[in-house]
């Protein structure tokens, strides 16, 4: 089953590229998807409602003998408004709960509540969905805020040759028609975290947890209504791999999940993402092969693994047989097959696959630098990149345009190569997730958007004081800057109005979570204070100076030792 020919992740040729009528030029398969992803309030049977095409997730409605359920509430308030609007076209029965099918679309819950004040709304959902939420916006923000703008298509403009064109799972990550985006999120007070049945509005309900790309995602059994409300079909090839970075998506424990989702024989399947499926054998047969399409993923991975191959060869050798492309929930329209088996590699085995130039590679600059001069130098380097890209041979030309780009003497010529290449493999590729990087990626090298500030924690004063006085302070232990800290040992306090006591003991080039017990060094101040001196508005100087910010114990060695943090207000 597995064919020597190269992965389809991008064409070789522009015979399929297209020049759409705003002017984005995308592969032709890549633009059809759009028309999948249109928005329509579909009557998915009497009394159950989705809403495709209002933003990057579907909401759901259903009609309960107490009232309507409401299923995802979007990315924001506005976007969740805008659903009530959809639905109050159908009926006008108020809300009475909401159900989260993971944590990603739950940010538009307090419209709900706005849209009828006086009625008590009950929240479900899995009881990790808050934890999910807090750490994706703490510890790993810039990487995962990063990543988001990258894979999302969030600073490409909406025409022209760079323009968006969908993102795969819906046709923009925040729909652009509402000029703002406030976050409404409500953290659910009726929580689960096994296989349970529970009765919402008049409805027994049966829920199961179902990890796809979020391990607090679960299925909704509706049986009753014949209807299954899930987080595992996708209108598209699922994404084992996220460009943008994500945990470890492990295929056989979402087989499971999917192989429940067949057991229900269900009537009606609404997803998270992209259009409803109706009808017993329709479900059945395409759900079957999108199972599948996992599955071969998964057992080609294993079965080249066990023979040696290293995840570059397992990513050119191994490609789902053409029959997949018959249906979109089979065909790379977000990610791409050659990138999910090496993450499939890497997730059962870590990231050494054997080959000996990964055991211990030169730094990037070094490695860039003497492979230029093994060529012959930077002109005939770029000549032969130049080269490449005339002949389509794209990858090749990326090589070494990574060469030229994270050089030495890196020029702005070097980099705008780069850009070419990959903006034409954009152009080539079926899959949104490759176009909306590699041309996020090209406008950052040749200079037409500066990314370079989604490479810092960006804390904000609302993050600050939403969050618990032990967050806004232990956040600090991944900002240490170890070349700063060699020889500091001091446990510090903080005790801020109002709040508990928490503490960081910094010692040995890192900083370790306290309670604050046992320091010698307190600090007092209010959380606000805390939150200037964390955004910039005040430093830590001036704080003490004003006598907003006190120290008690050693002040020399108080500043010395929270100087050591990536934070410009603690180090002036």
């Amino acid at each position: 089953m597995t064919k020597t020919n190269r992965a389809r992740s991008f064409e070789p040729n522009d015979r399929n590229t297209i020049t759409l009528p705003s002017g984005q030029i995308t592969h032709r398969d890549h633009a059809g998807q759009t028309q999948r992803l249109v928005k329509n309030f579909y009557e998915v049977r009497p009394g159950v409602w989705c809403l495709v095409g209002n933003g990057l997730s579907n909401q759901t409605f259903i009609d309960a003998p107490d009232g309507i359920i409401a299923i995802d509430t979007g990315e924001s308030n506005e976007e969740m408004t805008a659903a009530i609007t959809e639905l109050r076209t159908k009926t006008s029965r108020p809300i009475v709960a909401v159900l989260y099918t993971h944590f990603h679309y739950v940010s538009g819950t307090q419209a709900v509540l706005d849209d009828d004040p006086t009625q008590d709304v009950q929240i479900w959902g899995h009881e990790k969905i808050a934890y999910n939420r807090v750490r994706a916006t703490t510890e790993i923000a810039p990487a995962y805020g990063r990543g988001l703008v990258e894979q999302f298509a969030i600073t490409l403009p909406q025409d022209g040759p760079d323009g968006i064109v969908n993102v795969g799972l819906g046709n923009f990550y925040r729909n652009p028609q509402f000029t703002t985006q406030t976050n409404g999120f409500i953290a659910p007070k009726k929580t689960f975290n096994s296989q349970c049945t529970i009765r919402v509005a008049g409805l027994n309900i049966e829920v199961t947890p179902a990890p796809s790309d979020a391990d607090d995602s679960v299925t909704f059994w509706f049986s009753t209504l014949g209807c299954a409300v899930n987080n595992l079909v996708w209108p598209v090839l699922f994404n084992i791999f996220a460009i943008r970075g994500e945990e470890y998506r492990d295929p056989r424990i979402m087989l499971n999940g999917v192989d429940h989702l067949l057991s229900l024989n269900a009537d009606h399947l609404i997803g998270a993402h992209g259009m409803p499926i109706s009808g017993a054998d329709e479900i059945k047969n395409r759900v079957t092969k999108y199972r599948d399409s996992i599955q071969f993923l998964f057992d080609q991975t294993v079965r080249l693994t066990n023979r040696g191959y290293t995840s570059v060869e397992l990513g050119h050798t191994i490609r789902l047989p053409d029959f997949y492309d018959d249906d979109n929930l089979t065909s790379e329209f977000y990610g791409v097959a050659e990138h999910h088996v090496r993450q499939i590699r890497t997730g059962l085995l870590g990231w050494f696959d054997g080959d000996a130039a990964n055991l211990f590679p030169l730094p990037r600059i070094e490695h860039s630098d003497r492979m230029i001069a093994g060529f012959g130098g930077r002109e005939i380097v770029r000549e032969i990149t130049q080269e490449a890209i005339k002949n389509n041979d794209l990858r090749w030309a990326c090589e070494l345009g990574s060469w030229l780009s994270y050089s030495t003497d890196a020029e702005t010529s070097d980099r705008a190569l780069l850009a070419s290449a990959l903006r034409l493999i954009a152009q080539r590729t079926t899959a949104a997730n490759i176009r909306n990087w590699c041309l996020a990626r090209a406008r950052d090298l040749d200079g037409t958007l500066d990314l370079t500030r989604f490479n810092t924690h960006r804390l904000t004063r609302r993050q600050i004081l939403s969050a618990s006085a032990e967050r806004a302070v232990h956040i600090l232990r991944v900002m240490l800057d170890p070349d700063h800290a060699v020889g500091i040992d001091a446990n510090i306090c903080f005790d801020f109005v109002g709040h508990d006591k928490t503490g960081l003991h910094i010692r040995n080039c890192i900083a370790k979570q306290t309670d604050g017990r046992d320091a010698q060094i307190y600090v007092f101040c209010t959380l606000e204070i805390w939150a200037d001196i964390l955004t910039g508005v005040m430093t830590l100087s001036e704080a003490i100076d004003s006598g907003a910010l006190k120290i008690e114990g050693n002040q020399a060695t108080a500043k010395s030792a929270l100087g050591v943090f990536d934070i410009d207000g603690l180090r002036s």
